[in-house]
This record gives structure tokens, sequence and C-alpha cells, in this order.
């Protein structure tokens, strides 16, 4: 009989990495790359070259370089008929792979048949000097070329070579022996690493109160206006106008997302509704959004009028009529809100647009970007599977890519980022992903570059001043299933630059004021989401190199909120999960009540008696024992940074056909049959919740019912034992009430009926309105 293979490892892992060449000096490393390993690399510079022979029939020569460390070759761009080119070419050989002992730089002329050799210089390694940053950058030196032979020849070629590592500043914009098969401009740069920043974003209010001297083509019917705004690719209408005239009024708001530099006006037209399918304009006009107000707080910005244009077309050409329809308007740039281009459960940056209304930073985030292990085929290249893997990491505005390591399943990044951080209670978000656009990549049909997994961190679930080195699992969710992909090793620290500053930022509103002070709909805060992921997509795929859209939107959670049975049974059990610890009171209450334990049963007596007794004791009692909980707890804090759990997620349990539900576009790409079993399967969900929701509404019902003489007997009942209880309370101390109470509900069990109690029986006849339901 065969054994299962076991299940696949899903746990974070703690390393202990060499960083920073293991400089250490107490708790801090030295070097300025001291959360990543120290990667070796022999640097060579090749700045010019000056006095070059001719070497074809004109005279002149089409010089290029080649520099060659056994079996890797890079070479510079060739000029045209040039004695004295410059190149500032830069290239980097990782020394791990280094399998000569020559270093050689030829400088070749371009030929059609074949390239001419006009010399060469050649370096042993074994004298090539170290350079360690912060030391100045090695200069320059002249090198007379020689021939095959050693001898002399004509020309000098400027070059520098030096062994360095991946904190050297010509490390970004080296060309890289790793590198070696990856041909052409365009692709050399998608490899290379970059950062990157989200454009400022702000919030366009346009208050529509009123316009003016309308003229309808119609003058005989009451006229139905409407107001249409479009920013970009962002169009909203009001209502129609409930005052049917030619001066209508609405006082309405519309918001609108808008970057800088705004490159779009706001364009208005005033619309009326002649027809069910047919509207006429009454008047246009663009307004550029650079010249708008800029708002910081509640108070109102100056209200304007503007003039409507209409345009009429006069034997084929477009003529504009002057005439005296205004529209009157309050438009702003709000910047006392942070717009919010990211899940709110995720958000990384939650200041205000106004850089005037920013608070200094708390402290500052250091992440290394180490490497990757046991990576997945993404794709196929000469018929073997092969991954070219880079990482893209978000914070706040600042987005970082790494470079990408060609052809490998274990790729080493070892770079390392900053971030200032004015919120603790912010995640960064580490997306790893294969690129697609290296080997014709941009021909093929437009391929997208492959989304590998990602890792979250929440800055406020780290220790201060603590480097976190761990291997975090790389989960990828399948229409057949969850898959590990690999998994990306990473050091963390959160430095904390005042701990009174991060201890205040606790007793603070999570977002700007004006959230709370002039809140936002919820469909309002989710439409304008969708367009500012919408905007900080498209301006970051027009970046070069371009972070593609479907690298954004994954990390941006673009699409999360939709509907899916898993997350939907993930969040249930959250919240059975969330409210266990209510229900294993309850029932440790039970057992209390029915005498399961007598001595505890006599001691929680005892301390209740104490309490009626003594009931300043209350509050002291209680947060003395949460005190204690907390100290306890300590013991067992958590070590490690929070993962993704598949578990908690119901990833690895859920149904094939609710996982391909999940994947599902909007609308729906399925056959008519599966779309209506998943509809039937959906009524019967929503008839359960339903059925909960009713039963909820009857219990409040019935507790409306009390008082609203609907049921003339209970009521009259329930209003004289008031009086009573009015009385009886009034001449009895509150203390003798609360301990005859307490006693009846630890009563003992002799004394106990099966039968519910007398106040259940009157409160479950009580009336509701489910009668006069259909």
């Amino acid at each position: 009989m065969m054994q299962r293979p076991p299940p696949e490892d899903f746990s974070l892992k703690e390393t202990r990495p060499h960083l920073g060449g293991g400089k250490v000096t107490g708790d801090k490393l030295t070097s300025t790359y001291d959360l990543v390993e120290q990667m070796q690399y022999l640097y060579v510079r090749v700045v010019k070259a000056k006095e070059l022979p001719g070497k074809d029939l004109t005279g002149s020569c089409d010089p290029y370089v080649e520099v060659k460390l056994g079996n890797y070759k890079g070479t510079t761009r060739h000029f045209e008929k040039k004695s004295n080119p410059e190149w500032n070419q830069v290239f980097a050989f990782s020394k791990d792979r280094i399998q000569a002992s020559f270093l050689e730089a030829t400088v070749k002329d371009k030929d059609v048949v074949k390239d001419d050799l006009i010399g060469r210089v050649v370096f042993d390694l074994n004298e090539v000097p170290k350079r360690v940053p912060p030391d100045s950058p090695l200069a320059p030196q002249w090198y007379r070329l020689e021939d095959r032979k050693g001898e002399k020849v004509r020309g000098e070629l400027m070059l520098a070579v030096w062994f360095g590592t991946q904190a050297d500043e010509a490390f970004p914009e080296a060309w890289h022996s790793d590198a070696a098969t990856v041909s052409g401009t365009d692709a050399l740069a998608n490899i290379r690493s970059k950062v990157y920043l989200s454009p400022k974003l702000w919030y366009v209010r346009v208050n529509v109160i009123e316009a003016q001297d309308l003229i309808p083509s119609d003058k005989g019917r009451y006229p139905e206006v409407y107001v249409k705004a479009i920013v970009g690719n962002q169009a909203l209408r009001t209502r129609v106008s409930q005052s049917r005239t030619i001066n209508p009024m609405w006082n309405e708001d519309l918001m609108f997302v808008a970057a800088e530099p705004f490159e779009e006006p706001l364009i208005l037209s005033v619309e009326d509704r002649v027809a069910p399918n047919k509207d006429e304009v009454l008047g246009r006009c663009a307004i550029p959004l650079q010249h708008l107000d800029r708002r910081f707080d509640h108070r109102p910005v100056n209200s304007r009028w503007y003039n409507l244009e209409k345009h009429i077309m006069v034997d084929g050409e477009k003529k504009e009529i002057k005439f005296a329809s205004r529209i009157h308007m309050r438009i702003c740039l709000e910047g006392g809100y942070h717009v919010l281009d990211e899940s709110t459960h995720y958000s990384s940056d939650l200041r205000p647009t106004a850089k005037q209304l920013w608070k200094p930073n708390i402290g500052v985030l250091e992440l290394g970007i180490l490497n990757a292990t046991g990576l997945m085929p993404m794709k196929t290249k000469d018929g073997r599977g092969t991954t070219d893997a880079y990482c893209v990491a978000k914070y706040g505005q600042k987005w970082i890519r790494t470079r990408t390591i060609i052809d490998s399943f274990t790729p080493r990044w070892n770079e390392q980022y900053t971030w200032e951080v004015f919120d603790p209670c912010t995640v960064v978000t580490v997306g790893v992903f294969d690129n697609c656009h290296l080997h014709g990549g941009e021909k093929n049909g437009g391929a997208k570059d492959s989304r590998i997994g990602k890792v979250r961190i929440r800055l406020s679930t780290l220790e201060t001043d603590r480097v976190y080195t761990h291997s975090y699992p790389l989960l990828v969710l399948h229409p057949n299933g969850v898959k590990k992909t690999g998994e990306i090793h990473l050091a963390v620290r959160f430095t904390c630059s005042s701990l009174l500053n991060m201890m205040y930022m606790y007793s603070v509103p999570l977002l700007p004021k004006m959230h709370y002070i002039h809140p936002l709909t919820v469909s309002q805060l989710d439409n304008l989401r969708h367009q500012a992921t919408q905007i900080v997509s498209m301006r970051l795929t027009r970046a070069e190199p371009p972070l593609r859209k479907e690298v954004v939107e994954y990390m941006l959670d673009v699409g999360s909120h939709m509907w899916s049975m898993r997350r939907s049974k993930a969040n249930f059990f959250r919240i059975m999960g969330v409210l266990s610890g209510l229900i294993a009171v309850g029932k440790w209450f039970e057992q209390i009540c029915n005498w399961k334990n007598p001595i505890t049963t006599v001691l929680i007596h005892l301390l209740f008696i104490i309490l009626v007794v003594y009931p300043e004791l209350i509050l002291p009692t209680i947060f003395l024992y949460l005190f204690l909980i907390g100290i306890w707890y300590y013991r067992w804090r958590p070590r490690h940074p929070p993962h993704m759990d598949t578990r908690l997620s119901h990833a690895d349990s859920a149904h094939p056909d609710e996982l391909d539900e999940e994947f599902d576009t909007f609308p729906t790409s399925r056959p008519s049959d599966i779309v209506r079993m998943r509809y039937d399967r959906l009524r019967s969900i929503a008839g359960r919740i339903q059925t909960v929701v009713g039963d909820l509404a009857t219990q409040g019902e019935r507790l409306q019912s009390l008082l609203s003489w609907r049921d003339p007997r209970a009521t009259a009942l329930f209003v004289l034992f008031c009086l009573i209880a009015a009385v009886v309370l009034y001449v009895t101390p509150f203390q003798v009430v609360a301990l005859l109470v307490g006693i009846y509900v630890l009563r003992h069990p002799r004394f106990r009926y099966r039968l519910p109690s007398v106040p259940l029986n009157f409160f479950r006849r009580l009336p509701a309105r489910t009668d006069c339901m259909l």
C-alpha cells in the first residue's frame, strides 16, 4: 500500500544568513548594505579611446570594445567612423562564476564580414585592486593597446578595473554577466533595478449648485436637466433637477481622482433629457485642474459662476454660440484626505495629500531582499522550463524593483532598500514575478509577467531595532488549488526614531481628520479607489522600464472585493474564532451554575458576595485580571512576523468549483448550466442568511412590542411589572437586589427546572411584524 506524500511545507522559517559580510559592532552592522549578504563583483568601466588607427579602405574605423572574462563576454555600442570614441559603460562579472585568471579588453573595428582587431589590454586578476564604499571611485587610467603578440600598437584605451560589492554606485547601471544571454537595449533596461514613485493623487470635489438662463430647444416643455462631469476616463452625473425650469438647482457633490501633473481638464456639460434615450447638450465648459483652489481643511472655498459654451453645425463647420447661460459651482482639490489606492486592510500610507499636513516621520523601514529558493518553472524556453525572477516591494509612494536574475530557480538579489515610516500600523508588500519581456516578449502577443507570490509584513507586529531574517513561503491560488511556488528570503528592520512619537500615533485617528469631518460614502470610496488604482497602474506602466499593469494590480490587491465562496467561509470562521472566547466563557458559567465543580462554584459565590458588598472593587478587579492575563501571555508572544496562512484562508480545503467561480471573469464567461448551478447555490446560502436576519428582526420587534400595546394584555402585564419593580427597587438597597439575583442565577440544580423560565416564555409570546410579511 502506497503512503500519501507529506503535505507541502507552508510555514515560515527563521534563518541566520551572513549579513553585511559579518561586520558586527554591538547590535548594528557597519556596512550600508547590512541587511543583505555581500556579493563580490569584478567591475570594468570602459570610458573612452583615442588615436585609434583606421582599418578599412577609407582609413576610418567603427570602434567598439569587447570585455572578455573566461566564457563571459560583454560588448559596448559601436561608433561610426570615429577614432576618439567615448562609451562610459560599466561591466560587472560575478566573482562566484569567474573561472579565468585574466581579463581581456579588446578594441575592435565593426565590419560587414569579420570585425578587425585594433588592439587589446590584458589584466591579471591577482593585480586588480579592491574597493569598499565609501572609498572614492577608482580613477580610470590610459592603457596603451597591444596586439596578440603583446607588442604595443597605435591607440590608447581608458579603463578602470576593480573588485567591489553590490553596494558600489556602478552596480545598478552595469551590464551583468548573469544576463549575458539578454540582448537589445529595451531588454537590458527591463532587467535593471529601479525605484519608482506613485503619482501624487488628489480628490477633486465638484459641488454643482445651480444653473441660470438655460436655453432648451423645445420651449414648450419643462426641461429635465442634469450635469455630466468628466475627468480623464471618469464620468459622473448629478440627478435630474427637481426644479424643472431654465434655472435648475442641484447642490450635489461629485468626487473624482486626479494625479499630478494634471493632464486632463474637468469637462462639464449641462444636458436636457428630451426623450428616454436622447439627451440634448445645453452648454459645456472646460476647467483646467491646475488652476483650482486647494483646500486643506473643512472650510468651504469660494463658489464661482462659469460661462457655458455651445457649438452648432453651420455648413458642416462647428461654430460657437456665445450666450448668457451660466453654471454656479464650488470646485476644489481636496488636500485634507488620503487618496486610498490600496485595500484599507493593507494600507502602506495614510497621510493626507497636502504635504503641509504631514507629521514628521517616526522611524525607518529597511528591507533586504536576499534570495529565493525552489522557484517553479514559469515558462518554457528551448524545450525546458525556466524562470527569470525579479521582486517588487511597495511601501507608501515608493515602489522598488530588483534586477531580474536570468534563468535561475534560486536567484540571489541581495539588494537593500529604505523607506521613511509615518505610521506603524501600515503594511509593506513584497511580490515576486517572472519577467516575460526579455526574449522578444513584447512581440509574442503582449505577454504578461507571471506572479510567483507575495508577502505582506505589518510593521506594528515587528519589534523595533531587531533584524528579522526569515524565509517566507510564496503561495499562489490557482483554479486547481493553492500552490507553493518557492520561498523568498527577506531581512527586515524597523528602526524607531522616537518611541514617544510612535506611542502617540496609537491615539490618533487612522485616517486624516477630513475622513471623519466630511466622510465619503462606501460606494464613493469603492469607486474612487478603483479610479486611483487605474491611474497609478497607468502612470507606472509609462515609466522606463515599465512597472506593468498586472504587477501593480496584484500588488494593490485589485479585485480582492469580488465574491468568493472560499473567502466568505474563511470570514465566517474568523468571526466564530473571535466569538469562541465568549462561547467558552458562557459554557464555563453554565458549568458553574450547574455545580459541575462544587469547589469552583463556592469560590465564585464568595467572590460574587465580596464584589456586591464592595462594588468599588469591580472595575479594579477586571483590569487587574486583564493585566495578569497579558503578563502571562507575554511568555508565548509571537517571535516571528505573520505570514500567509492557507488554513485560515480555507485555500487548502476549497472545492475546485468554488475556486473556478472565484477566478471567473466579471461578467461571467462560464456556460449557462454552470452559472445556473452557482446561482442556485447562492440562492440557498442567501436563503439561510435571510432566515437568520429575519429571526434577528423578530427579536427586535418583540422588544418594541413590550410598550407598543400591539398585544394589550402583554403590554399591560409588563407596565404593571415595571411599576412594582420601580417601587421594590426604590425601597430595597441595590446591593441586596444584586445579591438576590446572583444567588438565584447561581442556584443549585436541585432548584432548577428543565422548562424555560417565565420571562423567556413571556418574551417568546410577544407579537412581531412577521404576520404583516407577504
